[in-house]
């Protein structure tokens, strides 16, 4: 099962699926230390120079990553299409998204806070929720289409979502000032437990279209990463609807609150 899920705030309610599932190689994942994979790096090195060895480690060391960035996010076909590398390739080739890879490079030469975040992220979630697997966490580049990609196992990030609110380019794509209030570095962590949730905790089918039930689970999956990050990175009426629940319910659990709406 793959998700994609973007920053939009209603966006995020609407994609559902099976529980998260681990593939056998991840049994002992719960255990492992958390490091972004830089499959980004690999990306930018085929879409900056065309060096086709590059696009053949995106295949061998990544193949799940590879599929869903060019089946599912830029959806330009089969991976296993005859033409399909050289598609790909081309379609980057625009100078906007050339400035858009180099810019991904600069800013995310170094990830070393954003692995020690996650530590301590999913450290503090795996006390709430001691079952929760921990899902491999890779960076990608994804020409401005997604935020977070979630898949079996597997959690991407795509760095060219999170450039900064002052990034030239987001304004010239009509990003609202909402929008750029999230598209930050500060953001990228807050957002990878939101989504990892929303994943391992989907609406039932018949709730997805009742707004507010919507809204309000995802307003305890924002109380849930505030509580875990410490610090109010999300606040609306439907965080404030959560954390009055758990108030005058002292006794219920973190995994009871994200399941009240999901049966």
């Amino acid at each position: 099962m793959r998700r994609i899920y973007t920053l939009c705030f209603c966006a995020m309610l609407v994609c559902f699926g099976c529980q998260w599932q681990m593939a056998p190689h991840d049994s002992e994942a719960a255990d492992r230390r958390i490091e972004v994979s830089r499959f980004d790096r690999i990306e930018s090195l085929y879409l900056t120079t065309g060096d086709f060895s590059a696009m053949q480690q995106m295949n061998t060391s990544y193949p799940a990553q590879t599929r869903m960035l060019i089946e599912d996010v830029l959806k330009l076909g089969h991976v296993n299409d005859p033409d399909i590398n050289t598609k790909f390739l081309t379609y980057f080739q625009d100078s906007t998204l050339q400035q858009l890879i180099d810019e991904t490079q600069r800013q995310y030469a170094n990830m070393d806070d954003l692995n020690e975040q996650l530590n301590n992220a999913f450290d503090q979630l795996k006390q709430a929720l001691p079952e929760l697997p921990t899902p491999h966490i890779y960076a990608q580049i994804s020409s401005f289409d997604q935020s977070i990609v979630v898949g079996d196992s597997t959690l991407g990030i795509s760095l060219d979502k999170y450039l900064g609110a002052n990034y030239p380019l987001y304004k010239k794509f009509g990003y609202t000032d909402r929008q750029l209030r999230t598209m930050t570095r500060a953001f990228i962590v807050p957002d990878c437990l939101s989504f990892y949730l929303l994943s391992c905790y989907p609406l039932a089918p018949d709730s997805v279209e009742q707004r507010e039930t919507r809204m309000l689970h995802m307003g305890r999956i924002q109380w849930v990463v505030n509580t875990v990050l410490h610090q109010q990175v999300f606040n609306n009426e439907f965080v404030e609807k959560a954390a009055a629940y758990m108030k005058q319910h002292p006794k219920t659990s973190t995994e009871d609150l994200l399941t009240l709406a999901c049966s």
